[in-house]
């Protein structure tokens, strides 16, 4: 991780980086040594803040214990994939770190591999990811007709509220008060220029509109009891 930071610090061109995830958790290396490493770059100046990439809420939990335990800096956010379609972490697993310790999140994938972006809902599948050779895999996961008949009520809510499914989607997300930022994926410069203004769309989803996006996609996690 200290290598990869020099690297990073390197290529980018810059004395520090803002933010720096442990993407995925090493399950060959103890946490207490990543968080002392993690500790050590901050000491250094090159990094401000620390963070994890699909974590489970134990092994953030045990970092935050360690970082405690030795008067170190833990992590601070969480980056997890969240979107209508899987939601268990952000809004069932994750609920204590985010009332106990405040942890913010970066979520990936809010469009759902692009299965909430309207194209597949329009039937426009040629070159899009899940058309490149290789993602098989990817397009019977996220094309499984379960799915697919949601989304496409989802995107005649949509059509009522005069919106485009893909700004609806991120709209959706951005209104949970735990979702810090969100990290857009886009093909086209004016994919990435329609999506930046999703923000203006926020008035819409009203509590009604919530309910009717909770109607339809029903994938809202059963809570832990613990």
């Amino acid at each position: 991780m200290i290598e990869a930071c020099h690297g990073a610090l390197k290529r980018l061109q810059v004395d520090y980086l803002d933010l720096y995830f442990c993407h995925r958790p090493d399950k060959q290396t103890p946490i207490e040594e990543t968080v002392w490493a993690m500790n050590t770059l901050l000491q250094q100046g090159k990094i401000l803040y620390w963070g994890t990439s699909e974590w489970s809420a134990a092994e953030i939990m045990e970092a935050i214990r360690v970082a405690r335990q030795y008067s170190l800096i833990g992590p601070t956010m969480e980056q997890p994939q969240y979107n209508l379609i899987e939601r268990n972490k952000l809004e069932n697993e994750y609920l204590l770190l985010f009332k106990e310790y405040g942890l913010g999140t970066t979520i990936w994938s809010p469009l759902a591999s692009g299965l909430l972006s309207g194209k597949y809902t329009a039937g426009e599948t040629k070159n899009t990811r899940l058309d490149m050779k290789g993602m098989e895999w990817l397009k019977e996961s996220a094309l499984a007709e379960a799915k697919l008949a949601k989304v496409k009520n989802l995107q005649t809510l949509a059509d009522g509220l005069n919106v485009p499914l893909a700004k609806l989607s991120l709209a959706w997300c951005l209104k949970n008060p735990n979702v810090s930022s969100v990290i857009l994926g886009a093909s086209k410069t004016e994919q990435l220029k329609e999506n930046l203004t999703t923000l203006e769309i926020l008035p819409l989803l009203t509590d009604e509109v919530m309910k009717n996006i909770e109607d339809i996609m029903q994938t809202k996690p059963v809570l832990s009891p613990f």
